[in-house]
């Protein structure tokens, strides 16, 4: 049957995230039902309640790094059971027949994935409501194994913020002996750092400011770079085979396509928009260097990184709070004041009256 479900929606651009009673559609044979444990905090969030990028239908229950264990499975569920820990992350369907699709790109469907939140069920059509909330009922296809021996708290953030930069990191070949830099020290940075480190990668961090260097070289960095001091980049002109830019605004690209290395790539993950100032192609056409862009990856690349990151001991770091406290969170994530990811502790939400 159909279950009322409790959660934190946004009813308009400019309201507070506050308490939601909806109905989480009626489970089918081929779906988990996951009771949630964490939720992670992803700017995304905050772009979505507030309508930043346009399209969103209220009321929406934001959340798409959701941690949880299994509560019950339909009848041709084959892949999961009662008690397992899961993970959903930003999409929880596509199309599964498209060109992307066979090649295990879903969250680049050509008919258009559906997003965990703020999406339209393929089937009924209702609308998609986050991890906000107590639970949530997703296909089998599109929930994501999280290995026992994690912090759950910490894997949470994995499935937007990990997957998010495993994915170019694994595109592009990082491995032994690949120089990799990454710009911007946030929820994405860091997991960029902690990953480009286990893949065997030599890591840089760009940073605009001083100070982040004694975190920047805990989190995997083995050097950082100034951004705005001219000598400190010339001196790496040239250097770097792949640039994971994180950095969530325009900004002047040219100063960072300088260091890439001959045939190297700088990819963006964190900007949508109008970039400014213009790209300067001169070091693009006489070195074979490229400026691409990668959003998530697909379910299987994302059950590979948390594969890896279950071997090698990698979680976010991550800010505990209760899901009361998610409209100061998102103002404290507008000031970058946190280290480096918000998890909602779902606790806080089944405890409310």
């Amino acid at each position: 049957m159909p279950q009322t479900t409790r959660g934190y929606a946004a009813h308009s651009p400019t309201s507070a995230l506050g308490l939601f009673h909806f109905v989480r559609r009626d489970p089918r044979d081929n779906d988990v039902v996951i009771d949630i444990l964490y939720s992670g905090v992803c700017h995304s969030d905050l772009h979505t309640a507030r309508n930043d990028w346009g399209g969103t239908v209220y009321p929406t229950v934001p959340g798409h790094e959701i941690v949880g264990r299994v509560v019950a499975v339909g009848s041709s569920v084959t892949q999961f059971k009662v008690g397992d820990a899961v993970g959903v992350g930003c999409l929880v369907d596509s199309c599964q027949s498209c060109g992307a699709c066979a090649k295990g790109w879903e969250q680049y469907c050509e008919n258009g994935m559906t997003g965990t939140y703020n999406s339209t069920d393929r089937v009924d059509g209702s609308a998609t409501q986050g991890g906000y909330s107590e639970r949530i009922v997703v296909r089998q296809e599109f929930v994501l194994k999280v290995p026992e021996s994690m912090d759950l708290k910490g894997a949470a953030p994995l499935l937007c913020a990990g997957i998010t930069t495993w994915s170019p990191l694994r595109h592009w070949n990082v491995g032994a002996g690949s120089n990799v830099a990454v710009v911007g020290l946030g929820g994405l940075g860091h997991m960029a750092l902690k990953l480009a480190k286990a893949l065997g990668a030599h890591v840089t961090l760009f940073s605009r400011s001083t100070g982040k260097e004694e975190d920047a070289k805990r989190l995997g960095a083995d050097r950082v770079v100034i951004s705005t001091d001219r000598a400190q980049m010339k001196a790496v002109s040239g250097q770097f085979d792949l640039i994971i830019d994180t950095v969530p605004y325009a900004h002047d690209l040219n100063a960072y396509t300088a260091t890439l290395a001959t045939g190297g790539t700088l990819v963006l993950v964190g900007f949508l928009g109008q970039q400014e100032p213009a790209i300067n192609t001169v070091t693009l056409v006489l070195g074979r260097k490229a400026i691409a862009g990668s959003v998530i990856g697909g379910i299987a690349e994302t059950q590979e990184m948390l594969n890896f990151c279950g071997q090698h001991g990698i979680t976010a770091d991550v800010e505990m709070i209760a899901m009361q406290d998610i409209n100061e969170a998102y103002e404290r994530m507008l000031k970058s004041d946190v280290k480096y990811r918000f998890v909602v502790d779902m606790e806080s939400l089944k405890a409310q009256a």
